[in-house]
């Protein structure tokens, strides 16, 4: 895993919030990737296809600010802000050929 996978990821996002182009957003996923959340109820959405439709019926806003990288073996935490405020984290776990097998995304509760 790398800090550039990660920083690549995020420049992905922030360009399909601002076009709306989602498909080639997910690309980057495994076919059978799983994407879960914490704090909003939405998902988990288990394969390429799920996270796709996900994204095309209810797609962020919000573009996000990287605040810092911690790497680990197989994965990057990311630790983010949102562009309207509030901030989060996602754990980013790879596959060998980098394509992301799970996105676990954790939003920090409202102050």
């Amino acid at each position: 895993m790398t800090e550039e996978q990660s920083r690549e990821h995020v420049e992905r996002f922030n360009a399909a919030v601002r076009s709306g182009d989602w498909p080639s957003f997910v690309t980057g996923f495994a076919p059978d990737a799983v994407m879960s959340f914490e704090g909003p109820r939405v998902g988990p959405y288990v394969g390429i296809d799920a996270i796709a439709d996900g994204y095309a019926t209810r797609p962020p806003t919000d573009t996000m600010e990287i605040v810092a990288i911690h790497p680990a073996d197989d994965a990057d935490v990311v630790r983010f802000r949102w562009s309207a405020g509030g901030s989060g984290s996602m754990t980013i776990v790879r596959r060998p050929d980098g394509l992301i097998r799970h996105l676990a995304v954790i939003f920090d509760p409202a102050d």
